[in-house]
């Protein structure tokens, strides 16, 4: 609430502030804050979808398996170069496909990543290689890791200001730290450039649907440059009542080039979501009914409101050609509150939807810290050598606000009701806070033994300590983690465009959130996992085809599992394992056909796993683990049938997946089909048509289950349609 009344200074400020400076500039950012702003700021809501103008050095269709990444390799190494499997998702492609949010252009577009966002993750979860969630698939903004508070990832959530998604599939602690077993997405944002570029994009839609967006960048002098990334979105949305969704993004750099060899730049990123207050559909015996599929069962009140705020400082200095220093300070604020109803379950004896979990939670998370690294490049040994090592210390503070003393339940008709108010009973209270230093160095080394054959090795000692007080009692407790990851690989070309390539890679997760981190866990250390990876990677045709292969094996060993014969007695003594095959291939036919394509097969099992349910120790050895599917591909076809003319249509499949341990509750497997076609009205401009889900198939994100008996499913949105508009000048 506080916030939401904050929120129409920052509106009225920041656009006064660049209109009185760039009066067209002022303009565009004045309407695109009225656009996501609340009710009481914009009425009437006016279009908004995408397009960008890609820079120098960015990537394009395809796999760029030749575009330099940081997310594989600190060393700035190419996919093609590395011993990983690694996709470079351009900007400009997400947009082009119509991928408004970067759970869409992730799973959409990388080798087997599904997503599973719902609004109690932050709507940024996903799932990799048998793994699911915050804590297991870490994720980046710049490079710039955000420690998970109670599982909730809130920020990036555009593609407007993207330059590319990569993401490394495997573990990646070695990198990052843990929460990385099965893999990283790191979000890479447009930077400042010396040559001018404007762009602006405005979409309509179905279900009340508004977009708007300015990209602009250029020099402010010799030596200074700056880029300035603003998009709103909002909707009334396809649920009934409050199925509406609003938010805002802006981002802003400046990069002084101080020196050819030096370089500053200073950004800030804000984001502001109200989400759909939607936390799924009842099933009814196991179905969902066309007359519930589009109701919303939470309370009239409901509320969802994030606000993050990253500022970071990137220093670069190569001081010769073979050194190259690099140093990040920053600090990121999230601010989060939800006040919701969130389980919803059909009655069979009445015939009602029963509603528990009236909750409210707040979250005030700060992190501030300070990256470093320096790259050397010689010889060892006689052979060419290049050499990273640094290191990485923050501060976190969290305070988590919430009702978990309160219980109640409700019940209301299917079809007409009355949702009814959140109870001022239930109100939060402020409940814990932590206090986490994390300290981490690393280094990385990659050997050149000839033309063909390199060598790459790494590790990362991470140190975190927590501290955590619980605001009721005033009772504390503390815990240090000590963990060390590394990874040994090869890659051999038998020819210049072909990569065969070894891994052995180790990884740590937290056992749950480590700064949110509860007493009950607080005895047991992370989970541990490790990884074989061969694959080949290969571009032919002067780069009309690249592709790629992988076979892996990964095992996650010290899962939480309660003691045979003690049902109230947990240890650290379980399993959870995968192994899998991914493959990826990108064809440019002519210039009229382009196809881009890849599949994942994988078996995800938990190994060792026990749980008590109704006193009785169950186990769930040979289960596949909740929200995971064995079964992912994606399709893009592109076709530029006609002069200044282009249609494509992609078709995403993800296999079924199960909501409980025990396999029970189970949700199907589906396919959406995307469309969408383009026409460039003149060399400045282009319109295009985006169709999502066209044939409407109903499916599901996420579900719930109780005792085996699925409750409730979480949507995807319905068949809807969008009609852009993009410039440049």
């Amino acid at each position: 609430m506080g916030a939401a009344r904050r929120l129409p200074a920052f509106h009225s400020v920041v656009p006064l502030i660049i209109l009185s400076r760039h009066p067209r500039l002022g303009r565009a950012v004045l309407l695109t804050s009225a656009l996501a702003a609340p009710p009481a700021l914009a009425q009437e809501a006016v279009t908004l979808d995408t397009l960008s103008v890609a820079g120098p050095g960015v990537p394009g269709q395809g796999l760029n398996l030749r575009a330099p990444s940081r997310s594989a390799s600190r060393l700035g190494l190419a996919p093609i170069e590395t011993p990983a499997s690694v996709d470079v998702i351009a900007g400009e492609t997400t947009r082009l496909r119509g991928q408004n949010s970067v759970a869409e252009a992730v799973s959409q577009n990388a080798t087997g990543i599904t997503t599973i966002a719902d609004p109690g993750n932050g709507n940024g979860a996903f799932t990799a290689r048998g793994f699911a969630g915050p804590n297991s698939i870490q994720q980046l903004y710049d490079g710039t890791r955000l420690f998970v508070g109670a599982g909730t990832v809130t920020f990036p959530f555009d593609t407007w200001n993207v330059e590319r998604i990569e993401v490394l599939r495997g573990p990646a602690s070695v990198l990052y730290g843990d929460g990385a077993i099965g893999g990283v997405v790191n979000v890479v944002t447009k930077k400042p450039v010396f040559t001018p570029i404007h762009e602006a994009r405005a979409a309509l839609g179905s279900d009340g649907i508004a977009r708007l967006a300015l990209d602009t960048g250029g020099p402010i002098g010799d030596a200074v440059a700056y880029r300035l990334n603003v998009s709103g979105n909002r909707a009334g949305g396809w649920l009934s009542p409050d199925g509406d969704f609003r938010n805002l993004a802006v981002s802003g750099a400046v990069t002084l080039q101080a020196s050819p060899d030096l370089a500053f730049t200073l950004s800030h990123d804000f984001g502001y979501q109200e989400p759909v207050r939607y936390w799924g559909t009842p099933l009814v015996n196991g179905r969902i009914f066309e007359s519930t599929r589009f109701k919303n069962y939470n309370v009239r009140d409901a509320k969802i409101l994030w606000t993050d705020n990253w500022t970071q400082l990137k220093t670069e200095w190569s001081p010769s050609a073979d050194v190259t220093i690099r140093n990040t300070a920053y600090r990121l604020r999230s601010r989060r509150h939800w006040r919701d109803v969130e389980q919803y379950a059909f009655n069979r004896s009445t015939g009602l939807i029963d509603r528990s979990d009236y909750l409210e939670i707040y979250h005030q998370q700060e992190q501030v810290g300070n990256r470093f690294d320096a790259t050397f490049r010689g010889n060892l040994f006689g052979f060419r050598n290049e050499f990273v090592a640094g290191f990485d210390v923050n501060h976190i503070a969290f305070t988590h606000t919430n009702n978990f003393y309160f219980d109640t339940t409700t019940s209301v008709s299917p079809f007409a009701y009355d949702p009814g108010g959140f109870p001022a009973a239930g109100r939060a209270r402020p409940a814990y806070a932590t206090s986490t230093d994390q300290a981490s160095v690393f280094a990385e080394n990659r050997l050149i033994l000839s033309e063909k054959l390199s060598l790459l090795s790494g590790g990362r000692y991470d140190a975190p300590s927590l501290h955590r007080t619980n605001l009721v009692t005033g009772a504390a407790f503390d815990k240090d983690f000590r963990a060390l990851s590394y990874r040994f690989g090869a890659v051999y070309n038998p020819t210049p465009d072909t990569a065969l390539y070894a891994q052995y890679a180790t990884a740590t997760d937290p056992v749950g959130s480590l700064i949110s981190l509860s007493q009950n866990l607080a005895g047991f250390q992370l989970s541990t996992g490790q990884q074989v990876e061969v694959g080949a990677k290969g571009v032919a045709f002067a780069g009309a085809v690249e592709w790629t292969l992988a076979g892996y094996r990964i095992v996650k060993d010290n899962l939480i599992s309660t003691v045979p014969g003690q049902p109230t007695i947990s240890t650290q003594v379980g399993r959870q394992s995968s192994h899998g095959f991914e493959a990826a291939l990108a064809v440019h036919l002519s210039e009229a056909w382009r196809v881009d394509a890849n599949l994942a097969v994988l078996r995800a099992q938990y190994d060792d796993f026990n749980e008590t349910v109704g006193g009785a120790v169950v186990s769930y050895a040979g289960r596949q683990p909740i929200d995971v599917p064995e079964r992912i591909g994606n399709l893009w076809i592109n076709y530029a049938f006609a002069r200044d003319w282009e249609a494509r249509i992609g078709l995403q499949y993800v296999g079924e997946t199960f909501s409980d341990f025990g396999n029970n509750a189970r949700r199907p497997a589906y396919t959406l089909v995307n469309a969408g076609l383009d026409h460039q009205v003149s060399r400045e401009s282009r319109l295009s048509l985006r169709v999502y889900n066209l044939f409407d198939e109903v499916y599901a994100i996420r579900g719930n289950a109780v005792n085996g008996v699925g409750t409730n499913w979480l949507l995807g949105r319905p068949r809807t349609v969008e009609l852009a508009y993009s410039v440049t000048w």
